[in-house]
């Protein structure tokens, strides 16, 4: 069995008080045609409501709502409806953003993972570089002609542009967090928005039909 300080995270409750002289027959009667959608199937005691949807149609009123329970209580006051509903579109979506976090984690590991060998390759590379000796034709040589000199800075600031580019095309291809990130705080925005919405369009769903017709 689930704790209710965790199941309250894909289960809304709440209550609501009967109007004066209705009785829990009338109650249910009133919302019957809410269970009597596609997909819905329910089943109705003297005190009691229990209910089940599956693929349930958009225009439902409860289609976010995938079963729950309805029941009626007496007291001193009065008649009290209690309803426990649940719903796994929003574990979904509290679930997803801790997804999508992993993702991004998971994407900043392996980019610091790839760092260390990129950087001694480029170290290799430019190293190779430095110490290559430019070549000197043989004609040239046995002329006595001056060895290649080395490029000059024009050149030289030509090809650290060029490295620039490809450093910065380089940093482009590599894998980003930055999209897992995005989708993550969609995904919590649409859950604590759901979570507060949900809750309170059904208790006026609710209350409408029980105390609208008798107000």
């Amino acid at each position: 069995m689930i704790p209710r300080f965790i199941d309250w995270i894909w289960h809304i409750r709440g209550s609501l008080a009967l109007a004066p002289g209705q009785s829990g027959e009338d109650a249910f009667n009133r919302l019957d045609p809410l269970f009597r959608q596609t997909g819905t199937s329910h089943e109705r005691t003297h005190d009691t409501l229990t209910f089940s949807k599956k693929d349930q149609a958009a225009q439902d009123k409860m289609s976010v709502f995938d079963s729950g329970v309805m029941t009626i209580e007496r007291d001193a006051t009065g008649s009290v409806l209690r309803y426990h509903l649940v719903s796994r579109a929003l574990l979904f979506c509290f679930l997803a953003p801790i997804l999508f976090l992993g993702f991004a984690q998971l994407t900043v590991l392996v980019g610091n993972l790839q760092k260390p060998s990129t950087e001694a390759a480029e170290k290799a590379k430019k190293d190779k570089k430095k110490d290559q000796v430019l070549p000197q034709h043989w004609i040239d040589k046995a002329l006595g002609a001056p060895a290649p000199e080395k490029p000059q800075k024009d050149e030289k600031d030509s090809k650290d542009k060029k490295g620039g580019k490809d450093k910065k095309k380089e940093d482009d291809d590599k894998p980003s967090p930055t999209p897992a990130y995005v989708f993550a705080g969609i995904f919590a925005t649409l859950y604590v928005a759901g979570r507060i919405l949900e809750d309170r369009l059904i208790k006026r769903l609710f209350r409408k039909r029980l105390l609208g017709s008798a107000a």
